[in-house]
């Protein structure tokens, strides 16, 4: 069976794991393993998804799950994201009850509606999607944190369900994006759907030491970034040691800085995060 969710196209036996260990491939098809399976819930300032210019000042309820398609070895979520149900901690749930949730918790402290972050929610998109709906016939937004690397069918499904994303545009290359194991393209291709389907789209870029962090490097994702909308906010980040990334330094805020301006030279709205 493959797996037809992300560019990987996982070639799997009856029982097997994708990579991204959220996907199995069970009883003749590829079914999504996390569903239901949440391992991270808490009430959020929208601004730390990162999004600068949705709904500002106001809370979102986040979720997320286990499992990830890529292996930045920085990753800050590796504990959730980069391992399967046996090693992590869920608790299952079913989308009318977080519905509900977020419904309660938007009359109590303002919830603007449910984020899909943490781990990388597209491995699961079906959960999301069923989600999404409940959420949205209570009128209540959608938010999706992602690293963007999936088919374009699983997009173009969720795209109508969706009111806000932040796309993570992690490298301005294909040569960046194979540190990762991921798709360049493929992110870029999710970042100009979700934006012509009329999803408030922001976008964000850690900057890894030696990795990212060249003029021409930002100046290439604030290139892309501008070709789909110069009005994209783009949020420049520090890079901290994570994970199997511990022996580089933290990314100099002088470094931070001075790429957010040379991607101000494209972009309207330019943030720094992380500084």
């Amino acid at each position: 069976m493959i797996c037809e969710v992300c560019p990987r196209h996982c070639r799997l036996q009856e029982g097997q794991l994708g990579a991204c260990r959220a996907r199995r491939a069970e009883s003749g098809k590829v079914v999504c393993a996390n569903y239901g399976k949440i391992t991270s819930l808490a009430l959020d300032p929208i601004e730390k998804k990162p999004l600068a210019f949705f709904r500002p000042g106001r809370p979102v309820l986040s979720i997320g799950s286990f499992g990830c398609n890529l292996r930045c070895p920085f990753c800050q979520n590796h504990g959730i994201s980069q391992v399967g149900a046996e090693e992590s901690e869920w608790t299952e749930t079913t989308p009318a009850a977080l519905a509900d949730l977020a419904e309660k918790l938007a009359k109590e402290r303002g919830n603007v509606g449910l984020a899909y972050t943490y781990n990388e929610p597209l491995v699961g998109w079906e959960f999301v999607r069923d989600c999404a709906k409940e959420i949205r016939a209570r009128g209540l937004a959608n938010v999706l944190v992602s690293n963007g690397v999936a088919a374009q069918a699983v997009v173009a499904e969720l795209a109508p369900l969706l009111d806000a994303a932040n796309i993570d545009l992690k490298g301005p290359d294909q040569a960046f994006y194979d540190w990762v194991g991921g798709d360049f393209g493929a992110a870029c291709a999710t970042i100009r759907a979700l934006h012509e389907a009329g999803v408030h789209v922001e976008a964000t870029t850690l900057v890894v030491p030696g990795r990212n962090d060249r003029d021409e490097d930002v100046d290439a994702v604030a290139g892309f970034l501008a070709s789909v909308s110069p009005d994209i906010p783009l949020h420049v980040t520090r890079f901290f040691p994570r994970w199997r990334f511990l022996d580089a330094d933290p990314t100099p805020v002088a470094t931070v800085r001075r790429l957010a301006d040379v991607a101000r030279r494209r972009l309207r709205r330019v943030l720094v995060g992380n500084c």
